[in-house]
């Protein structure tokens, strides 16, 4: 069903092309609020994604998934953005469940007070300590982490090769440990 939709998006058709959106919308969109660490650039950096992506899609050719090209752009309208502004945040950003909305309430069914707050301490430390990462380290963590990317598409998005995607993955989930050390301390 996808493929009639992307072949009728590529040849101009809108409402296939909504429907892509739709299908997407929310990934990217938590993709996005993970790189700027704020849902209004995020929204924004969402809106450019779709908006390259409905100029560029008469030229995709299909050598890759149609989710890991919007996540390729998702990423790359991030970093321009992130680069054009120079500023990297130190807001909170909350971890996200698996429909890539925000998770409010810990997993625990009937919670205490205190086990709520611990559990929003521990989101508000995830969400600097990822904040405090490189680009690159940011990037290619959350594609793996949160996007369920695998390695090789992380490769085909980022344009790197595997062994790249593996050797910085490792690396940010070293130094995501060592800034939640510090974020606990």
């Amino acid at each position: 069903m996808e493929d009639l939709f992307l072949r009728a998006a590529q040849e101009g058709n809108e409402h296939a092309f909504a429907r892509i959106v739709e299908a997407y919308e929310k990934q990217v969109y938590s993709l996005c609020y993970r790189m700027t660490g704020s849902p209004e650039d995020a929204a924004d950096q969402t809106q450019e994604t779709f908006l390259k992506a409905w100029r560029a899609l008469p030229s995709f050719q299909g050598g890759c998934a149609l989710s890991t090209w919007l996540h390729r752009l998702a990423v790359n309208c991030c970093i321009d953005f992130l680069r054009r502004e120079s500023r990297h945040r130190a807001n909170v950003v909350p971890l996200t469940g698996e429909d890539g909305a925000p998770i409010q309430e810990p997993p625990s069914p009937d919670p205490s007070p205190e086990q709520r707050l611990e559990q929003s301490e521990l989101h508000a430390a995830v969400g600097r300590a990822l904040l405090r990462l490189t680009l690159e380290h940011r990037q290619v963590l959350l594609l793996r982490e949160q996007a369920g990317l695998s390695y090789d598409e992380i490769a085909e998005a980022l344009s790197l090769e595997t062994g790249t995607v593996k050797s910085r993955i490792a690396r940010a989930r070293l130094k995501l440990r060592e800034e939640m050390r510090w974020e606990l301390s």
